[in-house]
């Protein structure tokens, strides 16, 4: 009979979205290298693994710091919300301080040994009854000691007293490039059960900060790399595509776009729980289509949330009240938040974490966000990709009716990299064009994907005035629309073409 072998326990680490990503935590008792380049996050991952542990009462925590002074952390960490002092004082962190005064080279005489410090280390750890230890950084260790041979053995012989004292303890490390070896120096993988990579990579002039689980010895992990962002007051926030899963739930209960044309045209308005793409060039009534889908809601005694990054509150609220949607009512009876931001005032996993703090605060039964295309600019494509697929899962698990506006590159149409990224993933694609007719500019709609349901698939005439919008009759005698082609057909072509579609149909059975 085959011996089973013993699984392998993990401790939550508490670091938002980390712990998905990794199955459930760090491995107990075992060493995990952090190892990045300089700004890529270590010495936070290194405080927060503490600092987690002990807001969740996992006991005590011990910080080994061998480059900054613990006065230097004290004050670093003070942004975050982590009071290292008052810990200190209750008997629930220490320091152990393994920095050499800059003032004074350290005089090595012989094979230098970690003697010493291994006899502090096993002292804080029964100190604090501590079950979590970080240890930053081994690039201090290396630079300061020559004989590298005598540094890998020491270092061996922290890991193995760290293990004998069973707690769960993070090493941290530079490299110098983001991709290439793991360690400065070529050695410090050897140290660790497990590694981790963190990077801060430059693409297309923008910094995005990854994440990546190389090796978790006896253990399961999700591979490839994970984006996060640093978040102020809290720490560390990992964005876990890997587990996103399509098992949300369905309703068949209708709501309103806040048209009753367009609800018509939808075989009754939109599903409950549905994410709609609304895609036109500027201009075309995307933000009206907005408006309405706000109002639609709030008539309903619905909640609803408008996270807009292309116009100001002042523009939005102007232009809401010239439809017949009273914004500012909304706002005061608490049927509505609007959320104005400059695209580039952070990167996309800042404005991801923003809008789900909205979300779970507000508790909005609809969402809209005009536009996706602002947000695009600021980011690469992965990066993009990542963060629809991201804030799409997010609507979806909370059962919302979400909204997004999608500006097309020209004036007649065209496809966008964010209808590209966000197409297959919703539930309905509304599309708005311009159809230049006789020496005038009109306008055109048409729903062009309504999952799990019937629709009307004509290009109806879409106008706009004082009132707000208006659906018309569709365009009989226009073609090419949508490929921003439009010609005139004939009413006589036109005729021809139904009566032999009608004869084959009827041929056909």
């Amino acid at each position: 009979m085959k011996e089973r072998r013993p699984l392998i326990n993990k401790i939550p680490t508490g670091i938002p979205g980390f712990d998905h990503i990794a199955h459930g935590g760090l491995p107990e008792g075992r060493t995990t290298l952090i190892s990045g380049t300089a700004g890529s996050a270590k010495t936070v991952f290194a405080i927060q693994f503490l600092a987690e542990g002990i807001l969740r009462g996992d006991g005590g925590g011990v910080f080994i710091t061998l480059e900054e002074s613990p006065d230097d952390i004290r004050k670093n960490v003070a942004t975050f919300g982590w009071d290292i002092a008052q810990w200190e004082r209750e008997g629930k962190w220490v320091f152990v301080d393994g920095t050499v005064v800059p003032e004074q080279d350290p005089v090595i005489t012989g094979d230098y040994d970690f003697g010493a410090l291994i006899a502090r280390i096993e002292h804080a750890v029964r100190k604090v009854n501590a079950t979590r230890v970080s240890l930053d950084s081994l690039s201090a260790v290396f630079t300061q000691f020559a004989n590298r041979r005598v540094v890998r053995t020491e270092l061996f012989r922290v890991a193995a007293v760290l293990r004998k004292l069973r707690v769960t303890s993070i090493i941290t490390a530079e490299r110098t490039a983001e991709y290439g070896e793991i360690g400065r120096f070529g050695v410090e993988e050897f140290v660790a059960d497990n590694v981790i990579i963190l990077r801060h990579v430059l693409e297309e002039e923008k910094r995005r900060r990854t994440i990546e689980i190389l090796k978790f010895r006896g253990t399961q992990h999700y591979n490839g790399e994970y984006a996060f962002t640093i978040v102020p007051n809290r720490g560390i926030e990992v964005i876990p595509l890997a587990v996103i899963k399509l098992d949300q739930r369905s309703t068949n209960v209708r709501i309103s776009s806040g048209s009753r044309e367009l609800d018509a045209m939808c075989g009754g308005g939109f599903y409950r729980d549905s994410v709609i793409l609304v895609s036109g060039a500027t201009g075309t009534g995307k933000t009206l289509l907005t408006t309405k889908f706000m109002g639609g809601g709030a008539a309903s005694g619905e909640r609803c949330l408008l996270l807009a990054f292309e116009e100001s509150r002042e523009q939005l609220f102007r232009n809401a009240t010239g439809w017949g949607v009273d914004f500012e009512r909304l706002e005061r009876d608490g049927l509505l938040r609007v959320v104005c931001q400059y695209p580039e005032i952070s990167n996309l996993e800042d404005h991801l974490i923003r809008i789900k703090a909205q979300i779970n605060d507000f508790r909005p039964n609809r969402v809209a966000v005009d536009s996706l295309s602002a947000l695009e600019r600021g980011t690469t494509t992965r990066g993009f990709r990542e963060f629809v697929i991201a804030l799409t899962s997010f609507i979806k698990d909370h059962e919302l009716a979400g909204l997004f506006t999608s500006t097309t590159p020209t004036l007649m149409g065209g496809t966008s990299v964010t209808e590209a990224h966000i197409s297959t993933i919703t539930d309905s694609i509304i599309l708005l064009r311009y159809v230049e007719m006789f020496g005038e500019m009109r306008r055109g709609i048409t729903v062009l994907k309504m999952r799990g349901s019937m629709h009307d698939k004509s290009i109806r005439e879409f106008r706009i005035d004082a009132t707000g919008m208006h659906i018309g009759k569709m365009f009989r005698e226009v073609s090419g629309i949508l490929s921003g082609m439009p010609t005139h057909t004939p009413a006589s072509e036109i005729d021809r073409v139904e009566q032999l579609f009608t004869r084959d149909a009827s041929a056909g059975g």
